[in-house]
Protein backbone atom coordinates (compact mmCIF):
# COMPACT_ATOMS: atom_id res chain seq x y z
CA UNK A 1 0.00 0.00 0.00
CA UNK A 2 1.44 3.66 -0.44
CA UNK A 3 1.16 6.01 1.97
CA UNK A 4 2.21 9.43 2.13
CA UNK A 5 5.04 8.32 4.94
CA UNK A 6 6.02 5.56 2.36
CA UNK A 7 6.90 8.65 -0.07
CA UNK A 8 8.48 11.41 2.52
CA UNK A 9 10.75 8.36 3.18
CA UNK A 10 11.91 7.78 -0.36
CA UNK A 11 12.35 11.30 -0.80
CA UNK A 12 13.54 13.17 2.65
CA UNK A 13 17.05 12.69 2.30
CA UNK A 14 17.13 14.17 -1.45
CA UNK A 15 14.96 17.35 0.05
CA UNK A 16 17.35 17.58 3.12
CA UNK A 17 20.23 17.52 0.81
CA UNK A 18 19.25 20.27 -1.15
CA UNK A 19 17.36 22.33 1.25
CA UNK A 20 13.97 21.85 -0.09
CA UNK A 21 10.82 20.95 2.18
CA UNK A 22 7.69 18.92 2.26
CA UNK A 23 4.66 21.45 2.02
CA UNK A 24 2.35 18.70 1.31
CA UNK A 25 2.27 14.88 0.39
CA UNK A 26 -1.41 13.27 -0.32
CA UNK A 27 -2.05 10.26 -1.59
CA UNK A 28 -6.15 10.12 -2.90
CA UNK A 29 -7.95 7.10 -3.41
CA UNK A 30 -6.69 5.07 -6.70
CA UNK A 31 -2.75 5.85 -5.95
CA UNK A 32 -3.00 9.42 -7.32
CA UNK A 33 0.20 10.75 -5.75
CA UNK A 34 0.71 14.70 -4.96
CA UNK A 35 3.76 15.43 -3.52
CA UNK A 36 4.10 19.60 -2.97
CA UNK A 37 7.99 20.73 -2.36
CA UNK A 38 9.30 24.46 -1.61
CA UNK A 39 12.34 26.14 -1.02
CA UNK A 40 13.45 29.34 0.38
CA UNK A 41 14.22 30.87 -3.06
CA UNK A 42 11.89 28.65 -5.54
CA UNK A 43 11.65 25.22 -6.90
CA UNK A 44 12.65 24.47 -10.46
CA UNK A 45 11.02 22.37 -12.58
CA UNK A 46 13.91 20.34 -13.15
CA UNK A 47 13.91 19.53 -9.68
CA UNK A 48 10.30 18.56 -9.67
CA UNK A 49 11.62 16.13 -12.87
CA UNK A 50 14.47 14.70 -10.59
CA UNK A 51 12.10 14.37 -7.41
CA UNK A 52 8.86 12.33 -9.53
CA UNK A 53 12.09 10.40 -11.20
CA UNK A 54 13.23 9.36 -7.65
CA UNK A 55 9.67 8.45 -6.50
CA UNK A 56 8.86 6.42 -9.49
CA UNK A 57 12.61 4.70 -9.33
CA UNK A 58 11.35 3.16 -5.54
CA UNK A 59 8.20 2.34 -6.16
CA UNK A 60 6.91 -0.92 -8.59
CA UNK A 61 4.03 -0.34 -10.79
CA UNK A 62 4.08 -4.22 -11.78
CA UNK A 63 2.64 -4.32 -7.92
CA UNK A 64 0.62 -1.22 -7.71
CA UNK A 65 -0.14 1.10 -10.30
CA UNK A 66 -0.32 4.95 -9.23
CA UNK A 67 -0.48 7.86 -10.62
CA UNK A 68 2.21 10.78 -9.65
CA UNK A 69 2.52 14.57 -9.47
CA UNK A 70 5.28 16.33 -8.19
CA UNK A 71 5.34 20.62 -7.89
CA UNK A 72 6.06 23.05 -6.26
CA UNK A 73 3.86 25.55 -4.13
CA UNK A 74 2.36 27.84 -5.87
CA UNK A 75 2.55 31.66 -5.78
CA UNK A 76 -0.75 32.74 -4.12
CA UNK A 77 -1.54 29.22 -2.52
CA UNK A 78 -2.36 29.15 1.26
CA UNK A 79 0.64 28.18 3.58
CA UNK A 80 0.43 24.71 5.04
CA UNK A 81 3.58 24.87 6.98
CA UNK A 82 5.46 26.70 9.14
CA UNK A 83 8.32 27.07 6.65
CA UNK A 84 6.09 29.00 4.60
CA UNK A 85 5.57 31.27 7.23
CA UNK A 86 9.21 32.13 7.68
CA UNK A 87 10.09 32.36 4.07
CA UNK A 88 7.61 34.76 3.84
CA UNK A 89 8.81 37.19 6.57
CA UNK A 90 8.71 40.56 5.37
CA UNK A 91 6.67 40.04 2.62
CA UNK A 92 2.66 41.00 2.43
CA UNK A 93 0.06 38.57 3.35
CA UNK A 94 -3.62 37.94 2.81
CA UNK A 95 -5.36 36.16 6.17
CA UNK A 96 -8.88 34.87 5.95
CA UNK A 97 -9.53 34.78 10.12
CA UNK A 98 -11.89 31.93 11.29
CA UNK A 99 -14.74 34.81 11.82
CA UNK A 100 -14.72 35.12 8.22
CA UNK A 101 -12.73 38.85 8.23
CA UNK A 102 -9.81 39.35 5.56
CA UNK A 103 -6.93 41.19 6.52
CA UNK A 104 -4.12 42.41 4.56
CA UNK A 105 -0.65 43.21 6.30
CA UNK A 106 3.04 42.63 6.41
CA UNK A 107 4.73 39.25 8.19
CA UNK A 108 6.95 39.99 10.37
CA UNK A 109 7.48 36.68 12.41
CA UNK A 110 6.62 33.41 13.26
CA UNK A 111 6.98 30.72 15.56
CA UNK A 112 5.22 27.27 16.27
CA UNK A 113 2.09 28.55 18.01
CA UNK A 114 1.52 31.81 15.44
CA UNK A 115 2.57 34.85 13.92
CA UNK A 116 2.86 38.67 13.92
CA UNK A 117 1.16 41.11 11.40
CA UNK A 118 1.74 44.65 10.68
CA UNK A 119 -1.78 45.92 9.67
CA UNK A 120 -2.31 49.29 8.34
CA UNK A 121 -5.81 50.89 10.03
CA UNK A 122 -7.59 54.28 8.96
CA UNK A 123 -8.13 55.52 12.47
CA UNK A 124 -9.54 59.30 13.10
CA UNK A 125 -7.47 60.80 15.95
CA UNK A 126 -8.88 63.35 18.13
CA UNK A 127 -8.28 66.92 16.50
CA UNK A 128 -8.25 65.56 13.39
CA UNK A 129 -10.67 66.23 10.43
CA UNK A 130 -9.72 63.30 8.46
CA UNK A 131 -8.31 59.73 8.93
CA UNK A 132 -5.05 58.74 9.11
CA UNK A 133 -2.70 55.43 8.70
CA UNK A 134 -1.84 54.14 11.81
CA UNK A 135 0.19 50.83 11.93
CA UNK A 136 -0.47 48.70 14.33
CA UNK A 137 1.14 44.54 15.10
CA UNK A 138 -1.35 41.97 15.60
CA UNK A 139 -0.86 38.35 16.66
CA UNK A 140 -2.35 35.71 15.43
CA UNK A 141 -2.41 31.89 16.81
CA UNK A 142 -2.75 29.46 13.46
CA UNK A 143 -6.15 28.54 15.05
CA UNK A 144 -7.44 31.88 14.60
CA UNK A 145 -7.00 32.01 10.59
CA UNK A 146 -8.56 29.29 7.77
CA UNK A 147 -5.74 31.09 5.27
CA UNK A 148 -2.91 32.98 4.72
CA UNK A 149 -0.76 33.45 1.42
CA UNK A 150 1.50 35.66 0.24
CA UNK A 151 0.35 38.91 -1.97
CA UNK A 152 1.77 38.75 -5.09
CA UNK A 153 2.91 42.92 -6.22
CA UNK A 154 3.92 44.16 -9.54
Amino acid sequence: MITDTLIEGFISEKLQQDEMFVVEIVVRPGNKIAVVVDNDNGVPISYCIELSKLIESNLDREVEDFELEVSSAGIGQPFKVLRQYKKNIGREVEMLTTAGKKLSGKLLSTDDTGFEVEIGEMIKLEGKKRKELQLKTVRYSFDEVKQVKDIISF
